[in-house]
Formats: structure tokens, sequence, C-alpha cells
């Protein structure tokens, strides 16, 4: 039996949830499905520009598990962009931080 995820620490939720190609149909799109921790990992390395340990602290989650959060939505993002997929973002295993 797979150990439960432990929750991850998230900012807050984005205001835009998905986000589609321009000029086609939304019904003969595939999906992407980016989750809250994944949007807040990308968000922290590529808009905070913070190192991974750092950006790991924020998120309460070891350097480990914020590489492999970070690389999966980094694979997601490059899959919707580059072969015109919707990218949905929702779900997860996090917390939003207060205060």
């Amino acid at each position: 039996m797979a150990r439960p995820k432990k929750c991850r620490l998230v900012e807050s939720e984005p205001e835009a949830t998905y986000f589609k190609p321009r000029a086609m149909p939304l019904a003969e799109l595939e999906e992407v499905c980016l989750n809250f921790e994944e949007l807040e990992a990308f968000k922290l390395k590529f808009m905070g520009k913070l190192e991974q340990e750092q950006a790991a602290k924020k998120m309460k989650v070891s350097r480990t598990t914020f590489w492999r959060i970070l690389s999966c939505a980094g694979e997601k993002i490059a899959d919707a962009l580059i072969n015109g997929k919707a990218i949905k973002i929702e779900g997860g295993t996090y917390k939003l931080r207060r205060g």
C-alpha cells in the first residue's frame, strides 16, 4: 500500500484555471490537467526565481519532492504548448498558506 501524500503548501489558487489554444474549438481539444501544487512549484521556480531549496521550504516539502513536482509540471506544460492541448488547473494535495 502506498504512503498517503502530505499536503503541500500553496500561496493561493489562481483566478484563471483554464487555458486553451486560440481559434480551436474546445470540443476538439485534448486536456492536460495541472494540479495546484504543480502550478505553485512552477511559479516559485520561474516567476519567483527561487532556488530549489528555498522553494521546497516554502511548499513544506523536501528538495527531491519539489523537483519531482516541478518536473511533472514542466512536462505537462510542454505537452500542452507543443501539441496544442488545453491546460486545466485543478485538484491536488495542498493547503493554502494563511497570513
